[in-house]
């Protein structure tokens, strides 16, 4: 009988053995294909533009000021002796830089000061070495991520980058005894089951590191002893696999040590910026042993919670390092008393919400979802925040002038109120500065940029005008008389915005004022056919017939696309590809994808010149005179558009160096009673008020290809001289300049023209 339960215990054992290591062979490889694999899902971070500072430009310390806290700058009352810090002193800001790390290029960081005049950058010295800059690139801003499921931040760090003080704190809160146990601690268990029993409740846990890191990893936070057997198993099958060093790695990477709204805040590199503001090799003791502290309770302990708590929780942290020698006695005297500081967070905002919409759909066509939220990749944008800041503030302002001056704008139902849209473009490259879908984001999600169809009005004359640049010119003469056309069968017959008795205006005239017979009659001459075809050269996908009034801008356009087309004439005749993105990095700052300016020469740089500066004409004497009344000084050429019974108000307006389109209306198509220059111009002169440093007084340069003539205004043939009474400067494409004379005004002979300058000397005298 006792033989017979011997071998069945022999047995059991031998079977139990046996099941325990395939259990164990089982959790092994569950182990090594989670450890081999990717081991985090990281977001994906978008990153706006960099920031260029330089002499001479227009930049006000108040903007500066404002750039550099986006940027997560501290200030600090003594002058900047470390990284991310920042003081302003009467017209100057000094400022240690924080690392240039982009794809293309890394810079360390160094102490500047940018000296400020008024409104315009003096000068950019760098202090230690007392160099002048001819120009400074600050690093981009964070303005997004793709999260998970899980809404994970986290920076991975690898052991050598993590100072030996945080290692001593992290062991000192949560395992002293890591480097000499196999995965699970007796002593420690007993230790915290002698501690418990005392208090009559749990105040040590008896978990390792490696528990820990088994736990979070792979198990529920559940505790029964089916979960607890699977954590010790799992603990020595870890200790046995890989190195104290690789695991302390991966679970510094792992815990959990905060919350950011609704984003969890994983592992101590992100945790050291998180409310530190610093890299990980920057912290100090004291803020080592304050994440260190957090790790056992990080809503709890938090500082931004309780500063007192947190101080107390860190205290405990330090003794017990004192206690393993890992700091002196002085060490912990100096540290005791100090202050817990942060460096201050807020709540994480979705920023430029239109503009990374549109991002992602142009992300999606080379990322699937599932990379964007775990691959960590690093997506540098064209966006320039303090342009997006402008444009959201002027649209919203704009819209509230605008409904306060009329209440009869105003709809209780959000989803029916008065809407707008704003984009911001570099004519040269096409690059999107700024973008503003709509209104409010949070009510609307409909992108009215990019995915809404309006007729433009008359902001699509400008179209017109260039089709006929190969037989007119900007002095031609154009009918402004009534005229009726036959549309279909049917008699239609263009007015103008206001009534006049101006029957014959030149070319220049019918744009400046904008002038709908006079424009009608200029597409009649060009043809029809022709226009419909040029507006399939510059890509806009709406379908447009040949009706006369194309001419005045019926047929409806996506707004991108209107903005894209005027680029062709800021640019000097390339039509650029809008771009959002710029670069895509991996998690080890290696390109994946870098995005070239796609731009391609779509009209000679003379034709667009000669259009520029008839629109020059627009924001002067024109349909956008206002636009000085509005505090705009510089060199601005643009168009207003307003369409039938007032549904769309349109300006686009350009720079040299900037261009940008304002749309306001109703989403139904309700009348908004004001025109482009009183409802939408106002909102773009309020954006480049904001934005300075866009606005110079620098010309449109004169390409070759462009000759200037003296002609007379009322015939646009060359001026006879004295005898005409309205002469003009006017510019003609090379060959297509007129060669007669005025024959209302005829030319003196050259008798005549010598006895009246003999005596317009001697009256001189």
């Amino acid at each position: 009988m006792l033989k017979k339960l011997f071998v069945t215990a022999i047995v059991f054992l031998l079977l139990s053995t046996l099941g325990l290591f395939i259990y164990g062979w089982h959790l092994s490889m569950r182990i090594e294909k989670r450890f081999s694999a990717r081991r985090w899902q990281i977001p994906s971070t978008v990153y706006s533009d960099t920031t260029l500072i330089y002499p001479g430009q227009r930049f006000s310390l108040t903007l500066l000021k404002n750039k550099l806290q986006h940027l997560g700058y501290r200030p600090v009352s003594h002058r900047p002796h470390r990284k991310g810090e920042m003081r302003l002193v009467a017209s100057s800001a000094e400022i240690f830089l924080n690392d240039l790390k982009l794809p293309s290029q890394t810079r360390p960081g160094f102490p500047v000061k940018i000296r400020i005049d008024g409104n315009h950058v003096e000068s950019v010295e760098r202090i230690d070495r007392h160099d002048f800059l001819p120009i400074l690139e600050l690093e981009p801003e964070e303005i997004g991520q793709f999260y998970g499921h899980e809404r994970e931040r986290r920076q991975l760090v690898s052991f050598q980058q993590v100072p030996d003080h945080l290692v001593y704190a992290v062991l000192a809160a949560e395992d002293s005894r890591f480097y000499e146990h196999a995965g699970f601690d007796p002593l420690g268990i007993l230790r915290a089951l002698i501690v418990n029993l005392l208090h009559g409740s749990i105040r040590q846990g008896g978990s390792t590191i490696t528990q820990q890191l088994a736990k979070n990893y792979f198990l529920t936070p559940e505790r029964t002893v089916s979960r607890k057997f699977n954590e010790l198993m799992m603990s020595v099958i870890i200790e046995l696999s890989y190195g104290k060093n690789e695991i302390l790695e991966i679970y510094l990477n792992e815990i959990y040590l905060g919350q950011k709204g609704s984003v969890a805040i994983n592992g101590v590199g992100e945790a050291s910026y998180f409310y530190f503001g610093k890299a990980i090799g920057d912290i100090s003791l004291i803020e080592a042993a304050t994440i260190a502290g957090l790790i056992k309770s990080p809503g709890h302990y938090s500082p931004y919670v309780d500063k007192k708590r947190c101080q107390e929780r860190r205290n405990t942290v330090l003794r017990a390092m004192q206690t393993k020698n890992w700091i002196t006695e002085e060490q912990l005297f100096d540290s005791l008393a100090l202050p817990v500081q942060v460096a201050g967070s807020s709540l994480p905002v979705k920023q430029a919400p239109y503009f990374m919409d549109y991002l992602t759909r142009q992300l999606e066509t080379l990322y699937s979802p599932e990379d964007l939220v775990s691959l960590g990749l690093s997506i540098y944008t064209t966006l320039d925040t303090r342009v997006q800041a402008a444009a959201e503030w002027a649209l919203k302002k704009g819209l509230v002038r605008l409904e306060k001056a009329n209440p009869a704008l105003k709809r209780k139902d959000p989803n029916r109120q008065l809407q707008g849209a704003i984009i911001v473009m570099q004519p040269k490259t096409g690059y999107v500065l700024a973008m503003v879908g709509g209104r409010e984001y949070n009510v609307s999600q409909y992108n009215r940029i990019i995915q809404s169809r309006r007729q433009p009005g008359s902001a699509y004359k400008p179209f017109i005008y260039l089709a006929a640049l190969d037989t007119l010119t900007a002095a031609s003469r154009l009918s402004n008389a009534p005229e009726t056309y036959m549309v279909n069968g049917k008699p239609w017959e263009p007015q103008n915005f206001s009534e006049d008795f101006e029957f014959d205006v030149s070319v220049r005239t019918a744009l400046t004022k904008s002038h709908n017979r006079a424009t009608v009659d200029l597409a009649m001459q060009v043809g029809l056919d022709r226009l419909v075809k040029q507006a399939g050269q510059f890509h806009f996908t709406t379908p447009f017939k040949a009706y006369p009034s194309l001419a005045l801008g019926a047929f409806e356009v996506i707004p991108v696309e209107l903005a894209r087309a005027y680029c062709t004439f800021a640019s000097g005749g390339i039509l650029p590809y809008p771009l959002s993105l710029k670069d895509v990095a991996d998690e080890n700052g290696n390109i994946l994808k870098q995005t070239h300016v796609n731009i391609k020469r779509l009209i000679s740089s003379a034709k667009a010149f000669i259009i520029t500066d008839m629109l020059k004409s627009v924001a002067t004497v024109g349909t956008a005179r206002s636009i000085g009344n509005w505090g705009i000084s510089g060199i601005v050429a643009g168009k207003t558009g307003t369409t039938s019974n007032y549904k769309d108000a349109w300006f686009v307006g350009y720079t040299p160096d900037i261009l940008a389109l304002v749309w306001v209306g109703f989403d139904n198509g309700d009348s908004i009673s004001a025109t482009g220059s009183s409802a939408a111009l106002p909102i773009w002169a309020d954006l480049m008020k904001a934005i300075p440093q866009y606005i110079s007084d620098a010309h449109f340069k004169i390409p070759s290809g462009v000759v200037t003539r003296t002609v007379c205004s009322e015939t646009g043939l060359l001026s006879a001289g004295r005898k005409c009474p309205e002469p003009m400067e006017e510019y003609f494409l090379k060959g297509h300049e007129p060669e007669e004379y005025c024959p209302i005004h005829p030319k003196q002979g050259g008798l005549k023209r010598i006895i009246d300058g003999i005596k317009g000397f001697f009256k001189k005298e």
